[in-house]
This record gives C-alpha cells, structure tokens and sequence, in this order.
C-alpha cells in the first residue's frame, strides 16, 4: 500500500460526509479508512451510519459513538464552561433519542485502533490517542510526550482526530503526529469539511490536507428544525466551536 486516505469526527452531518466521499471518488482515492465519532452534533446519525456501513470503510469508534451506542448521557468531552456542558447534555440526550437501536449495536462493534503498512512505514489510527479515546493531541503537546505515545504501539506515523484541528508534526526522531481535522465540524476557522491524504515510498512520507465545500445552510436549517441546540449551527458556518 502506498496511499492511506483518512477522515474523521462526522458528526452526524451528511452533507459534509456525501461531499468529503464524492471528493474522493473524483480523485481516485483507494484505502479509505475513517477516525471515528460519526454522531453527535448534526441531525443525520442513522444516515451517516447506514452510508459508512453500505461503503465497507474500515471505522475506529470515537468517544460519541461510544456514548451513544452504550446510551450514555456522557459523549467523552472535555467542556470548558457549564454553558457548553448543558448544550452537549443536550445534544447527547437527542443523539440517544434518535439513533436506532441497530445503529447503536454497530457502534458498539467498532475498534480502538486500525493498523496499516504505509510504504515502509507502520502506520497507527486512533481516535483521540493511543491510550484513551477522548485524549486530546494537540499540536503544541511537547515532542517528548508525543514520542512516547508512538512507543506505546511501535508507530512510525500516529494519526489522531478528536481536537477538529488539523495538523502534521515530525518528531525529533523523524516519527509523525498528524491530525485529520473534522468533516463534520471543524474547529480551525475553515468550514469546509476536511479530510488527509497519506502517501509514502519507502519511508518517505507525503501528507496532503484537503478541504472540501458542502451545503452549510442545509445543516444549519436541518439543526434549527430540531431541538438539538441551535448554538452548533452558527459553529458549523464559523469553523469554530
């Protein structure tokens, strides 16, 4: 194998994953493999469910997914203020209402971790981080700590999501971090979906972010016509969030 395509962090949000999926079929893109949390947040959990499961794409479970396959009123998220707490309670409480039950069993089936061989390079995919699913890695993490991580499951290239923020670091060792941002809801200022190509000879490594548009206004009156919280529509048109 020599190209590795990888996304996460949907989110319930079909719009964006029908868009990230046509992007890839227009580039030809092989060897999809998907980071995680499919629900959560957007209004469309069965739907993004059913497609990744119709697409046979090899898929890590997320903390969402987690919380809501087990029908738990917790997702796994670090909140920062009692204001975004209540809004995630709440988001949670509707992602539980409205996914199937035969949704949920599929979550609840999904791993903690894929492996590929990339070139020559051993290539790891979690969640948040090797050791904990909602661990954030963000990219100021000191080198030190992020080695240690790839010590833990003899990784050349980490590949994480969670944060929504996209990212490349090389360690001092010449090792790899990188982060495949969110299709779903982005984080970074940039709305559009996004997604990350890997590519390597030998154990030269080529890495390639790609954002793609979709219809925000869709979700966005999709959210509104629901009691999910209205709050994450004006997120999902900022990139923020």
């Amino acid at each position: 194998m020599d190209t590795l395509t990888i996304f996460g962090d949907i989110h319930a949000n079909l719009p964006a994953l029908e868009a990230v999926l046509a992007d890839m079929d227009a580039r030809a893109l092989p060897n999809r493999a998907c980071l995680g949390d499919l629900v959560g947040y957007g209004t469309w959990p069965n739907e993004v469910v059913a497609l990744i499961q119709a697409a046979q794409i090899p898929t890590i479970m997320g903390n969402y997914d987690q919380g809501v396959g087990q029908d738990s009123d917790d997702c796994g998220c670090a909140y920062k203020d009692p204001i975004s707490e209540a809004l995630g309670k709440r988001s949670i409480a509707w992602s539980n209402t409205h996914t199937t039950a035969e949704h949920k069993a599929f979550l609840r089936t999904l791993s903690d971790r894929l492996v590929y061989t990339l070139g020559d390079l051993r290539v790891v995919l979690v969640h948040g981080s090797p050791r904990k699913i909602n661990e954030y890695l963000f990219e100021d993490r000191p080198a030190s700590s992020l080695e240690r991580l790839l010590d833990q499951v003899t990784a050349d290239v980490l590949v994480c999501g969670h944060t929504h923020l996209p990212y490349h670091r090389v360690l001092p060792s010449g090792r790899h971090v990188i982060n495949a941002g969110s299709v779903g809801k982005p984080k970074d200022g940039d709305p559009r979906a996004g997604y990350v190509v890997l590519r390597a000879i030998d154990r030269d490594l080529h890495v390639e972010f790609i954002r793609v548009s979709y219809d925000i206004e869709r979700v966005v009156q999709a959210i509104e016509a629901t009691t999910m919280p209205h709050e994450y529509a004006q997120m999902l048109r900022a990139g923020r969030g």
